[in-house]
């Protein structure tokens, strides 16, 4: 029986955020599980999309079809904290020694998998994966075999590299493939435990992406995704492709090739056949952002034309990528343009919820909302027109078989008289990746006439099937999108900052 250490330590950093991961953000039940440890792990994750849990699947259908050959799975922890600023030290130091701890105690093994992002920046470390990954090689030694698998948005080093000795990588955005990039990380830890061999080699792109301009289903993209499927297939040769977290100020962020084969000459040969085509396409991103007056006139346009929903991303107040989630720059432009049957989601706002729920439902409240992490707040009356616990289970494909907790929530109408606006509020920052979002509230995303989602990409996952039109905007939020504009400190020497823009540091 081979017995095999798994574990998962998640964060994407964005270094311009304005709070820290502390480690009670890591032990709040939110979108995910909070902090879980030992036997808790696997029952804690079972059902859900989440990487380890589909490793988890993968080694127990494989024990079921070869009981004589059978895993033992030793698990240590998994932690998750909602996107933010640095990683705190004392939850990097305490996560982390859960992992060395358990490492330690567990005696023989014969291998490890991990569960890791690949965007991690602590107070004291620019490369939180790389230093977890140092750590344990300094325990187990360079010759047992560490399989990780990452988010597309990882922004791969050299110590990550170096020290996994396989790595799988989410290829869908939105994050279609979590749970099936676990389990594809198996075969490759069999592989190595059976004596095979995955020499690496790895190049970055020379330009940043913004996370708008990296949705899979739209070319170039999903070209380039195809390109590196049609390579090959674990364990044998095969590619991955990070397209990075710009908004991680470091010197490694970006996108990046990674391949694996027989031989380094093959791997190598496969990376710089994958660089060349990110070149050759870096001119067909579509970087269009609107500004919000311009984008709720284009909303009001394009549903008086199609009479279907159309959707408003607020791609810079995306809580998944460490914005405030309650900027109000979009609401300011739909009660501007009057717009009827408008509905926005979430907007995090835990005063007003504690306010909304004080009063009840049918209650009229004044107050402001919003507006503390851009913008200004939206003064005024709000009707309370329902009000939940936050706690509702996903339906959309992504999060399927998770248990949302927003805290204390509520659906409120802005009182106005030339405009129809309701807005979902929060007690905790969710990003608005699932229509559930807006009907556990008892609102019906396809009786709208505009949606505006806090989120970047990941709502389309759910929302695209109202069939409706689909602008990105440009309204004030702590996750930038508009690279030129953003000042870094820390990127290395001579990449663009966004696909044709400028050279750093030129």
């Amino acid at each position: 029986m081979k017995r095999i250490i798994v574990a998962g330590f998640q964060h994407e950093t964005n270094t311009f955020a304005a709070t820290r991961a502390t480690l009670s953000e890591f032990e709040l039940v939110d979108s995910w599980p909070g902090l879980l440890t030992g036997e808790e792990v696997a029952p804690g994750l079972k059902g859900t999309t989440i990487p380890l849990a589909g490793f988890i699947d993968a080694v127990e259908t494989r024990n079921a079809d070869n009981p004589d050959e059978s895993i033992e799975m030793i698990p240590l922890c998994w932690a998750s904290a909602e996107p933010a600023s640095f990683v705190s030290d004392e939850a990097f130091e305490t996560i982390t020694s859960i992992i060395l701890d358990g490492i330690a105690d567990a005696g023989l093994i014969d291998g490890v998998y991990l569960d890791l992002h690949g965007a991690m920046v602590t107070d004291s470390h620019d490369d939180g994966e790389g230093e977890l990954l140092s750590r344990i090689r300094t325990i187990v030694g360079d010759n047992l075999p560490i399989v990780v698998s990452l988010d597309l948005h990882a922004n791969l080093t050299q110590r990550m590299v170096d020290h996994a000795s396989a790595i799988t990588i989410f290829r869908t955005y939105p994050h279609l493939d979590m749970a099936q990039t676990g389990a594809r990380a198996l075969p490759v830890l069999l592989h190595l435990l059976a004596g095979g061999v995955c020499y690496a080699a790895w190049k970055q792109v020379p330009y940043l992406l913004p996370l708008h301009a990296q949705f899979t289903c739209e070319d170039p993209m999903r070209e380039l995704y195809e390109h590196v499927a049609a390579i090959g297939d674990a364990p044998s040769c095969w590619a991955e492709f990070a397209a990075g977290f710009p908004a991680s100020d470091i010197a490694d962020a970006g996108p990046a090739f990674l391949a694996y084969a027989e031989s380094r000459n093959d791997a190598e040969t496969m990376v710089n056949a994958l660089y060349e085509r990110s070149v050759a396409v870096e001119s067909k991103f579509n970087l269009q952002l609107l500004d919000p007056p311009e984008a709720v006139t284009a909303a009001i346009k394009a549903h008086a034309e199609t009479g279907k929903p159309v959707v408003i991303a607020d791609v810079q107040d995306n809580p998944g990528a460490g914005g405030t989630s309650d900027t109000t720059g979009l609401i300011a432009a739909l009660i501007a343009a009057g717009a009827k049957r408008a509905i926005v989601g979430m907007v995090h706002d835990p005063d007003l919820a504690a306010s909304a729920h004080d009063a009840g439902e049918g209650a009229v409240i004044k107050g402001q909302l919003g507006g503390r992490g851009g913008g200004h707040p939206i003064s005024g009356s709000f009707k309370v027109e329902k009000i939940s616990s936050g706690k509702f289970p996903f339906g959309g494909d992504m999060y399927r078989g998770c248990i949302a907790d927003a805290g204390p929530s509520a659906a409120l109408l802005i009182i106005d008289d030339q405009s129809d606006i309701r807005v979902v509020i929060s007690s905790k920052r969710c990003q608005n990746l699932d229509q559930a979002i807006f009907t556990h509230l008892d609102i019906n995303p396809s009786d709208a006439a505009i949606i505006v989602v806090k989120s970047t990409v990941h709502f389309r996952a759910d929302y695209e099937s109202l069939g409706g039109v689909v602008i990105n905007a440009f309204a004030p939020g702590l996750h930038p999108c508009r690279l030129e504009d953003v000042t870094f400190k820390n990127l290395r020497h001579g990449v663009r900052v966004t696909p044709g823009g400028r050279s750093h540091g030129n």
